[in-house]
C-alpha cells in the first residue's frame, strides 16, 4: 500500500494566495475543508502555504504526502448517520520557519499573497516582549507575523495595495483586535518606524471570528479500516463532525477576497459576533473544559463516555443549564435548544474525542472559557456557580499530574506548569491554603480570584478536601446527588 501523494491523486495547480499559521487537526478539518469547497465550486482559486508555529509540528509529515490528506466527517444529519471521506488538496507548501526562516519571510514579497489565517490556540495570540531578535525566527505567533509584514512593507515600499487580509481563528474575544494590538505593541518594543505601524493599521484588514466544529483529530483506532477502505496510507488523516459554523465580523475587503458564505456552507458575516461567541464558547467549549479534569480523574477518556456516564453526564448538564445559560443574554428557549444540540453533538457515535486533547493549554482555557461565566454568574446571581468551582478544584488536582498510579502527560505553557508544580511541592495538607494559592495565580487568571466572592476560597477548599480524601469518583457522585 502506497503513501498518499501526487502519484495517486492529481493535485490542481493554484497560486498560493493564503498563508496559514497552524498545521494542526482543527485548521485542516475546518478551514482547509472550507477552502477546498470554495475552490471546488469556483468561488476562489487559491492554495495555502502552511506555517508550523511551534518548533515541534507536522509540516514535514504533510510535505512527505505532497500536502494531501484525508478528511473524514461523521455524524448525524437529518436524523441519519452520515459518513464521508475526501482528499483535501489545497495545501501547496509546508514551511518550518524555525529551519526555513528566510523562505518563510520570502512570502512577504509575494505578489499573490492576499490572506493570513491562523489558529495557534488561545495561548498563541499573546505579547512576548522578549521577541526582539528578528534575525532569527521569533518565538511567538505575533512575532512571526510581524516579521512577515515588515518584510512585505519594506519590499513594496509601503504600498497601500499590498496589505493583507488577516483572519485569526483563535478562541479568544475580539481575536482580530487583540492580534492587531499585540502586533502594534511588539513593533513599538522593537523600535519599528511609525510609518510601518500606520501601514499595518490602515492597509491591512483585520477581522474577528468564531469557529465551531468538534475535531477529535487522528482516528488511531480506525486507521486500519480507513486504509483498507481508501487503499492508501495517510499518516495525516483527520476526523471531524458534520456540524460546522464560521462567523466573521463584516469586513468588505475580506468578503471580496474570501467569499466564504457564497457556496452554501454555514458561514456568516455579521456586524456583531458577540452573541454567537458567548453562546459557543461558554456552552460548548466551556462544558468541554469543565468536564475534562472531573471526568478524566474518574478514569474516563472521551467526551462521549463522559456525557453518557450517569454521574458525569448529570454534572455537565447541570453546569450548562443551571450556571452557564443564565449568564448569556439571549432568549432562554434559544439557549436551551442550543445546549441540547451541543450535548447531542457530544454523543456523536462516530466521534472519539479524547479528553486529553481538550486538556492542551488547560490553564489558559479555564481563563478564556470558564472565568467569564464565573464572573458573570456572581454579578447576576450574587452567588457562586458550584459546578464550575468543583471543576476548578478538579483542575488543581489534575495538575498534580497523577491519575491513580498513572502519570498524566500535562501539556501547557511551561511557566504555568512550573507554577502548578510549585503549588503541589509546597502542599502540606492544608486545602484552604492550596485553594488560596491556586485562585491567586494572577499570571494565569489575570486577576486574584480570591477576591471574586467572600466564600470562593472556602468553597474551593471544601471541594479539594473532598476530591483528595474520597477520590474523584466518590467526590463528584456525592456532589451531584447533593
Amino acid at each position: 500500500m502506497e503513501l498518499i501523494s501526487k502519484k495517486l491523486f492529481k493535485k490542481p495547480e493554484r497560486k498560493i494566495r493564503i498563508m496559514q499559521f497552524g498545521e494542526g487537526n482543527f485548521l485542516r478539518a475546518f478551514i482547509d475543508w472550507i477552502l477546498q469547497d470554495l475552490n471546488d465550486k469556483g468561488a476562489i482559486d487559491s492554495n495555502v502555504a502552511v506555517v508550523q508555529p511551534m518548533p515541534a509540528g507536522r509540516v514535514k509529515e504533510l510535505a512527505e504526502q505532497d500536502g494531501l490528506y484525508t478528511l473524514r466527517l461523521e455524524g448525524i444529519e437529518g436524523g441519519q448517520k452520515v459518513k464521508s471521506s475526501r482528499v483535501i488538496d489545497v495545501i501547496g507548501d509546508c514551511i518550518d520557519p524555525f529551519t526555513e526562516y528566510e523562505r518563510f519571510l520570502s512570502y512577504g514579497e509575494s505578489e499573490d499573497l492576499q490572506i493570513i489565517i491562523s489558529n495557534t490556540t488561545e495561548a498563541g495570540i499573546s505579547l512576548d516582549p522578549s521577541d526582539t531578535d528578528f534575525s532569527v525566527c521569533p518565538k511567538s505567533f505575533p512575532g512571526k507575523l510581524l516579521a512577515l509584514l515588515k518584510r512585505r512593507y519594506d519590499c513594496f515600499g509601503g504600498a497601500e495595495d499590498k496589505g493583507l487580509d488577516i483572519i485569526p481563528c483563535e478562541l479568544i474575544d475580539n481575536n482580530g483586535d487583540e492580534l492587531y494590538r499585540c502586533l502594534t505593541e511588539l513593533a513599538r518594543i522593537n523600535g519599528m518606524d511609525e510609518k510601518f505601524i500606520s501601514w499595518m493599521r490602515n492597509c491591512n484588514h483585520f477581522t474577528s471570528t468564531l469557529v465551531d466544529r468538534i475535531v477529535p483529530g487522528y482516528p488511531k483506532n480506525e486507521i486500519e479500516e480507513i486504509r483498507n477502505e481508501t487503499g492508501y496510507i495517510d499518516n495525516n488523516v483527520v476526523k471531524g463532525e458534520i456540524f460546522h459554523l464560521w462567523v466573521l465580523k463584516k469586513e468588505p475587503h475580506i468578503q471580496k477576497n474570501l467569499p466564504a458564505d457564497s457556496t452554501g456552507l454555514n458561514v456568516i458575516f455579521t456586524d456583531d459576533i458577540k452573541p454567537y461567541k458567548q453562546r459557543k464558547v461558554k456552552i460548548l467549549n466551556g462544558s468541554h473544559t469543565a468536564m475534562v479534569p472531573v471526568a478524566y480523574l474518574c478514569g474516563i477518556d472521551t467526551v462521549g463516555e463522559a456525557v453518557d456516564d450517569p454521574v458525569i453526564g448529570k454534572f455537565v448538564r447541570d453546569f450548562v443549564f443551571d450556571e452557564v445559560n443564565p449568564t448569556i443574554n439571549l432568549p432562554q428557549d434559544e439557549m436551551t435548544s442550543f445546549a441540547e444540540s451541543v450535548i447531542e453533538r457530544f454523543r456523536n457515535p462516530f466521534i472519539r474525542h479524547e479528553l486529553m486533547s481538550i486538556a492542551l493549554n488547560s490553564t489558559t482555557k479555564f481563563r478564556t472559557r470558564l472565568l467569564p461565566t464565573l464572573m458573570d454568574y456572581v454579578r447576576i446571581k450574587g452567588a457562586l456557580p458550584e459546578h464550575l468551582l468543583f471543576s476548578f478544584a478538579a483542575l488543581v488536582v489534575f495538575h498534580r499530574g497523577k491519575r491513580g498510579d498513572e502519570d498524566i502527560a500535562l501539556k501547557d505553557d511551561p511557566a504555568f506548569l512550573a507554577k502548578w508544580k510549585e503549588l503541589w511541592d509546597n502542599f502540606d495538607g492544608d486545602c484552604l491554603k492550596l485553594a488560596r494559592a491556586a485562585l491567586g495565580l494572577k499570571e494565569a487568571w489575570e486577576t486574584d480570584m480570591n477576591d471574586i466572592h467572600p466564600e470562593i476560597t472556602a468553597t474551593v477548599a471544601k471541594f479539594l478536601e473532598a476530591i483528595l480524601s474520597k477520590g474523584m469518583r466518590d467526590a463528584v457522585k456525592e456532589f451531584v446527588n447533593g
